[in-house]
């Protein structure tokens, strides 16, 4: 899962940026208004962690102006407990949910995890797919009762197919997914994860589409 970072404070950012790599997700971190604005446009995110207090352009204005152009992206605005104005504004504005400042890592990854499982449909934290289990919190994935060890890119994989059944994911789509910007990408990486996954969970598991890219297979 690929999120979108905007926040100007270097102890804040950072510490979002680590927290959140460290349970899977692949992070790119702005602290410019502006340019953290227009990286939304350039690249398919899962969601966003957005703070209002921004240099260059306000959190507010960014969101608005996100919504009128039809980004629909889930977006968690940050705010300052005593706020409550802005953060009223905000979810008018088409934000999806907001954190008061200072918080707590856990409880950001809880709302951003809700997020995304309302963005795809979903009610329950469990991605279950056959006798396959996941739980996108501890990242422990079960088959037919059995834990299955995976590398951090291979369980984020498997976790974006099990989020997209149906779906047909391209290369170039998978790897924006995995990969954060900056973060140095193989030419076959992605052929190099779907292999090592076939190999622990089955050659079905992964179908390759040819000439568009890989889907999930049938349970």
């Amino acid at each position: 899962m690929r999120i979108l970072l905007i926040e100007d404070d270097d102890i804040i950012g950072d510490g979002i940026r680590l927290g959140l790599t460290k349970h899977g997700f692949s992070v790119d971190w702005f602290l410019n208004g502006i340019e953290g604005r227009d990286a939304l446009f350039a690249a398919e995110y899962d969601a966003v962690v957005l703070d209002l207090s921004l240099p260059g352009a306000d959190g507010l204005d960014i969101l608005q102006d996100w919504r009128t152009s039809g980004q629909d992206a889930p977006v968690l605005i940050l705010t300052a407990r005593d706020q409550i104005d802005q953060r009223v504004e905000g979810l008018n504005l088409g934000a999806d949910d907001y954190l008061g400042k200072p918080f707590a890592l856990n409880e950001l990854l809880a709302r951003l995890r809700a997020l995304i499982r309302r963005r795809h449909g979903r009610s329950t934290p469990t991605l279950v797919h056959g006798a396959l289990l996941f739980n996108p919190e501890t990242r422990i994935l079960t088959q037919n009762g059995e834990q299955i060890a995976l590398s951090q890119k291979e369980t984020s994989l498997v976790e974006i197919f099990l989020l997209n059944k149906n779906a047909v994911l391209s290369k170039a789509a998978l790897e924006e997914k995995l990969y954060a910007w900056g973060e140095e990408v193989s030419s076959n990486a992605i052929e190099v994860h779907v292999h090592n996954i076939r190999k622990k969970l089955g050659s079905a598991f992964i179908k390759t589409v040819k000439g568009a890219g890989y889907m999930l297979g049938d349970p």
